[in-house]
């Protein structure tokens, strides 16, 4: 194992189902093969972290900059790039081609980041989930956030205080997502529950930080209740 994180580009949801008919609701990955273009190291960088490209790009739409980068590669100019952190005794190389096969297996867990869907500009109810006033009849203050100041002795609103305004385009991770299923023919990556994000847009896979025990099977369960 090279690296321990891969970019790809989130597709639909979906549902696998298992031999004893339980249905997985899955998120599908898109996580096409991504090429390393760099390698930092500790001592040339301070840190050690491989550069993975992913995704294709006409040629036109790279900048000179980045041109030079890939040709200094000796590698095909992509669309995204990102640096990942190095599996421990890696020996990965500039040019080197990880697939998902390579990183990921059936079973275990993994973290996902992507940036959330914008929303716009909203209230306090839907930006901040707040519950609003009473829904009686003659009631003008339904959805109104309330006071956000003090008395007269600070007589302004403090900073930090939720209130309404942007909502959503935040980096968002969702972690302890369990690998569903690996289709390194398609390059797809199916990871139960959903993912920050629209349809199309890029993400970050890598190995979840904080490891948790997997569920007992279903039919276990089951034994277990009986």
């Amino acid at each position: 194992m090279p690296v321990t994180a891969l970019i790809g580009i989130k597709r639909e949801m979906s549902q696998l189902f298992k031999a004893d008919g339980e249905i997985v609701p899955v998120t599908i990955l898109s996580v096409e093969p991504c090429t390393v273009t760099q390698i930092k190291t500790a001592e040339t960088d301070g840190y050690s972290a491989a550069q993975v490209a992913s995704g294709a790009i006409r040629l036109k739409n790279v900048s000179k900059p980045l041109k030079g980068h890939f040709k200094k590669a000796q590698v095909e100019p992509k669309r995204r790039l990102r640096e990942v952190p190095l599996a421990k005794d890696s020996k990965a190389k500039v040019g080197d081609v990880i697939k998902v096969s390579d990183v990921f297996k059936e079973g275990e867990w993994v973290d996902v980041i992507g940036t959330s869907k914008g929303r716009g500009y909203q209230g306090g109810v839907k930006r901040h989930g707040f519950a609003g006033g009473p829904a009686a009849h003659g009631t003008k203050f339904m959805r109104e956030p309330g006071s956000s100041g003090t008395n007269t002795s600070v007589a302004h609103v403090l900073p930090g205080k939720r209130m309404a305004g942007h909502y959503g385009v935040e980096r968002k991770t969702v972690r302890n997502l369990l690998v569903a299923k690996v289709n390194d023919k398609d390059n797809l990556l199916y990871v139960r529950g959903a993912v920050p994000g629209f349809y199309g847009a890029w993400i970050q896979v890598r190995k979840a930080k904080a490891k948790r025990m997997p569920k007992p099977d279903r039919a276990l369960r089951k034994q277990a209740a009986k």
